[in-house]
């Protein structure tokens, strides 16, 4: 049994509109070594440069963010779900830094 890898949409142009991949079971580095293999600069996306994950993309195993288990060693077993999730950023104006007119809903 495979793995199913969850694809953002701002990465699916990397696996041709997928919004789900398989990959062979392994470590969370392997995986991705493996969907990079398949489809070629995915995982450029994720790891950067120094092969650490990229501050602003968040990487689950099942439920468990894979910052907080053991980072690109993480098991991922067969049959396991791996999600990739661009952090979002951003929150609600306070209203400080703009007048009270400007803030949204308010």
């Amino acid at each position: 049994m495979a793995v199913q890898v969850r694809i953002p949409t701002i990465l699916r142009t990397y696996t041709d509109g997928a919004a789900e991949v398989t990959a062979t079971e392994g470590t969370l580095r392997e995986v991705l070594a493996g969907l990079d293999a398949a489809y070629p600069g995915l995982s450029g996306r994720i790891i950067d440069d120094t092969g650490k994950l990229r501050r602003f993309v968040n990487v689950y195993v099942g439920d468990e963010d894979v910052r907080f288990a053991q980072g690109l060693d993480t098991p991922v077993p067969a049959g396991e779900r791996v999600s990739v999730i661009p952090a979002v950023a951003g929150g609600a104006c306070d209203g400080r830094e703009h007048g009270p007119d400007d803030v949204i809903g308010g």
